[in-house]
């Protein structure tokens, strides 16, 4: 009865090898997609930028995770096309404990909301800081700001740590906000970019009808919490791919430790010719419904 059950390894190996060798070349190909767009971005940046930090450069990000997703995409790719047990384990365990360091991050990021908070205002007003001087920040900030109806970090105040929007500065930005944080600002009309003219030096109920006085790191959580299920489908979207490798790779290493166990000696990543030929003929007597391989 047994006999009659006995599970197909020749096609349970093909069938892993196949879908690893897949799942490795899709991410191996978006990895370097990103990469060029990150070093693409990074060149123009470079070019253009006045400052020299990279606070929240989006080449930069791009690059990191670029070159993260080519190399272990491809150690993925390489190790599946070999059946070498080092690289498919060093392919795995990386999956495994990028998986990790995500979940662990994103429950110490609720856990310990305030301090997230503070850490991520603290940082954005570095950049304001320096708001026309980094082109990067700028654009980030100017849509942060637009797409939640907000202005600056914590609350519209902090903008009286740039230079330009400090009330001791002289010019007509001093005490005011950018035109980004104006309520009235439309898209087909030519925006006025003094609208947040001498603001800062005024209450928050004066302004309720000139700019937005929420700060943009409560916005961002609001907005948030209101599209959770957007935000469960985006994070299920990051996850999911991930551990379906660690799956799969697990699944494929365990088949490939089987039939080496079973069937052959391991030679340079690889079942060696006699070996092989002797694994087939007995995974084809296993196949019931396949003819004997020779």
């Amino acid at each position: 009865m047994s006999n009659d059950v006995r599970y197909c390894e020749k096609i349970s190996y093909i069938v892993l090898k196949f879908t690893l060798i897949t799942y490795s070349t899709i991410f191996w190909l978006i990895g370097g997609f990103i990469l060029a767009i990150g070093i693409y971005a990074e060149v123009e940046r470079q070019r253009y930028k006045t400052l020299e930090g990279v606070f929240l450069a989006p080449a930069v990000i791009l690059i990191v995770l670029g070159v993260v997703m080519f190399i272990v995409s491809f150690i993925g790719v390489l190790s599946s096309l070999r059946d070498n047990l080092s690289l498919l384990k060093v392919f795995l365990y990386t999956l495994t404990i990028c998986l990790i360091l995500e979940l662990l991050g994103g429950i110490l990021a609720l856990v310990f909301r305030n301090q997230t908070v503070h850490i991520l205002n603290k940082n954005i007003r570095k950049g304001m800081v320096n708001y026309y001087d980094d082109l990067d920040f700028k654009n980030i900030m100017d849509f942060v700001q637009r797409k939640f109806k907000c202005c600056g970090g914590k609350e519209y105040l902090d903008w009286e740590v740039n230079m330009y929007h400090n009330c001791s500065a002289p010019g007509p930005q001093a005490c005011g906000v950018p035109y980004t944080c104006c309520v009235d600002l439309k898209p087909q009309e030519v925006a006025n970019t003094l609208c947040g003219y001498q603001v800062l030096d005024k209450a928050r109920l004066e302004l309720l009808h000139v700019i937005y006085v929420r700060g943009c790191t409560d916005a961002v959580f609001i907005w948030f919490m209101d599209n959770y299920k957007t935000m469960a489908g985006l994070l299920l979207g990051i996850l999911l791919p991930q551990f379906f490798g660690v799956i799969i790779s697990w699944l494929y290493i365990t088949r490939v430790e089987d039939a080496i166990e079973e069937f052959g000696h391991y030679q340079d990543g690889l079942l060696t010719d006699g070996h092989q030929q002797k694994q087939q003929s007995k995974l084809g007597a296993c196949c019931r419904c396949l003819p004997e391989f020779d």
